[in-house]
């Protein structure tokens, strides 16, 4: 087996089918597998390269894996797709040291670049999280600062309304201004800059 092998972890076999073709056509071999189950199965400590991993499928999920994979010593960067994202998952699988979190549909150059930074992670040691740039979290007035630092703890709106006193409605008006002011197009971007990569 190459040293450096994605190991396609997705249910979908149009998916993996997809995924191998691209990596296929950049000369990176591929492994596909039909369930958490089966790459679990097959699993062996040796293996080298990196793990794309749907986030929601039959029986196991993706974050389950990748948690059992950390427990039995697994140092496989792992790139998190799903087309059911949401902040509390992208928070989890950054904890998990994801090197990325990418929402179906995604853009093929996005995925090349996520599996060629997971691969050039080589022994599994995760960056160090990359903060929001000062100067951009400083456009912020205090109460956008203390909405975002709730979003990216991956807090609904309602819970972020009853953490800080305020109406759901303001909640929503300070995660636009926040989401405008740093540039960002969504939550989960928010929580890849603080807990993911570059």
């Amino acid at each position: 087996m190459s040293p450096e092998t994605v190991f396609i972890v997705d249910d979908d076999a149009s998916v993996r089918d997809a995924l191998g073709l691209l990596l296929g056509l950049e000369g990176v071999p591929t492994m596909p597998f039909a369930s958490a189950e089966a790459f679990l199965q097959a699993w062996q400590p040796t293996w080298r390269g990196c793990l794309v991993l749907d986030l929601r499928m039959a029986g196991m999920g993706g974050l389950e894996l990748q948690a059992l994979l950390r427990e039995r010593g697994s140092r496989l960067p792992v790139v998190v797709i799903t087309a059911h994202g949401d902040v509390n998952a992208a928070r989890q699988a950054f904890l998990a040291d994801a090197v990325d979190f990418l929402e179906k549909p995604f853009d093929p150059e996005v995925l090349l670049a996520a599996v060629q930074r997971a691969l050039q992670r080589g022994d599994g040691t995760p960056p160090p999280p990359v903060p929001v740039a000062a100067q951009d979290e400083a456009a912020l007035s205090p109460r956008e600062r203390d909405v975002l630092g709730l979003l990216v703890q991956g807090l609904p709106n309602r819970r972020i309304a009853e953490a800080l006193g305020i109406s759901h409605r303001t909640v929503e008006v300070h995660k636009s201004r926040v989401l405008e002011k740093l540039n960002a197009s969504s939550v989960v971007e928010l929580v890849r800059r603080y807990q993911g990569p570059a």
